[in-house]
């Protein structure tokens, strides 16, 4: 078991290492270009469309869920402990200057995630009943007929990561957040039938969520992923705006310390430039998932046939992950006076501990388990849906319900074990879903950079449009 545990870790490092971040950072440097700077050209648009949705709730356009839906079901999977936990490690291994070098992923990866999405409702296709299926699976195989293995090799990644990263994951993270909580406000409470209490809650809810499919999901995300965020984002800005002097003082340690890491630590750690740099980078890109090919799946079911217009709410998705919620997460650690571990590994606990500040240690663990829990449930919601339209890819359609089944199954394990080796393999797959993807948007980065340019036109060439099934 430790051999294995040993060798998770040196895949991850592998699959996470420069080569990986550097073909990201190509992808979005690439899309930015290409488009224009698409992300501030229409950063505009964005907002007015994407909260606009938030009143309009009618839509006639073909396809399962709106397209604010399908934003809330993609941005479901990437707000999570990414946000708490991923933040905080980022600032303490790479120190401040690594939430500088997120905003650079977020930025970079908002052109990449437009890319995406565009493609995603571009190339999407129409199932027997009606629904819309799609994703990198479905513009890959666009290529030709010899990039259908490379398609087959991403659904396969796709529906082998969701039990990972988007299911056990997930549950071993609510589950452990609910039982320190509920533990030390109530000591007679124990941990294993906690454990095991919020997995059967857990596996409740997916269950009932995927009866419904892909209509259910999104009418739950629509709820959840606006609250859960609300809660997080009050409580980060509780410590911001009550430590207002030291979050501006903060902002501006984040700048200098991107450039010049040891000045502004003091040479804490032997935190160098490098290091922030690739904290930044590899923590923003795994809270963003733009690149990953993920949340194309859940666009491409959008209720819309402009997908100049759903590429705008991929846009709002990265720039409400990381821009804001990354950054409220960020300043609140900052300009909370908590000691920061520079150079040594940290998590949640020193979120919690930033929120201590205000909220007192007892209601500060309560809430950010909450926030936890939601997180998690969410993520699983849209997981779901990633790992399901890819085994359904993979089979012609055939046995979906199988794997429903042992998606729902593998919640009440999750939950209860101890899985660092799951942890590892989870990121390592889902870091490698994003070969495929990007060995595709390249070729296709051409038809991308056409629809960002002329805006409101029917995109030109043929679409892939064929009944499925």
């Amino acid at each position: 078991m430790e051999g294995l545990l040993r060798f998770n870790e040196w895949l991850s490092g592998v699959v996470w290492g420069w080569p990986m971040l550097l073909l990201l950072t190509l992808a979005g440097v690439t899309f930015t270009l290409r488009t224009r700077f698409v992300q501030l050209r229409r950063f505009g648009d964005m907002l007015r469309l994407t909260l606009g949705a938030f009143t309009r709730r009618k839509n006639t356009a073909p396809g399962e869920v709106s397209p604010l839906q399908a934003m809330t079901t993609a941005l479901a999977a990437t707000v999570g402990t990414g946000n708490i936990a991923g933040v905080a490690g980022a600032i303490a291994l790479g120190g401040p200057g690594a939430v500088f070098w997120m905003w650079v992923s977020a930025f970079l990866g908002m052109a990449t995630k437009y890319a995406e999405v565009v493609l995603a409702v571009r190339y999407r296709q129409r199932a027997a009943d009606g629904s819309f299926y799609g994703g990198p699976m479905y513009y890959i195989r666009a290529l030709g007929r010899g990039f259908a293995p490379l398609a087959r090799i991403f659904a396969l990644l796709g529906a082998l990561a969701a039990f990972g990263i988007g299911n056990m994951v997930q549950a071993n993270t609510a589950a452990e957040a609910a039982a320190f909580s509920l533990t030390a406000l109530f000591p007679a409470l124990t941990e294993a039938p906690l454990r095991l209490f919020v997995g059967l809650l857990l596996s409740l809810a997916v269950a009932l969520a995927l009866a419904g499919g892909a209509a259910r999901i999104g009418r739950a995300t629509e709820r959840l992923v606006p609250l859960m965020s609300a809660l997080y984002a009050c409580m980060a800005l509780a410590v911001v705006f009550l430590r207002l002097p030291a979050a501006v003082r903060a902002l501006g340690n984040i700048v200098t310390a991107a450039f010049s890491p040891r000045a502004a630590l003091g040479g804490a750690a032997g935190v160098g430039l490098q290091t922030a740099l690739r904290c930044g980078m590899e923590r923003g890109m795994f809270s963003h998932e733009a690149g990953m090919g993920s949340a194309p799946i859940a666009h491409a079911g959008a209720q819309t046939d402009d997908p100049d217009r759903q590429g705008l709410f991929g846009i709002f998705e990265v720039f409400a992950d990381t821009i804001v919620i990354c950054t409220l997460t960020a300043l609140a650690i900052l300009a909370s006076g908590v000691p920061v571990p520079y150079g040594r590994a940290a998590g949640a606990e020193l979120t919690i501990a930033a929120m201590g500040t205000v909220f007192g240690d007892g209601l500060a663990a309560l809430l950010t388990s909450v926030c936890l829990v939601l997180f998690a449930l969410s993520t699983m919601l849209s997981w779901s849906l990633y790992g399901e339209r890819c085994f359904a890819f993979l089979t012609g359609g055939r046995a979906v319900a199988f794997y429903r089944a042992a998606f729902i199954a593998a919640v009440l394990p999750g939950a209860a074990m101890r899985m660092e080796t799951v942890w590892t393999l989870s990121g390592t797959l889902n870091g490698l879903m994003a070969v495929p993807n990007l060995i595709a948007l390249f070729p296709l980065s051409g038809e991308a950079a056409r629809i960002a340019r002329h805006i409101g036109q029917k995109p030109r060439g043929k679409s892939v449009q064929a009944v499925l099934y």
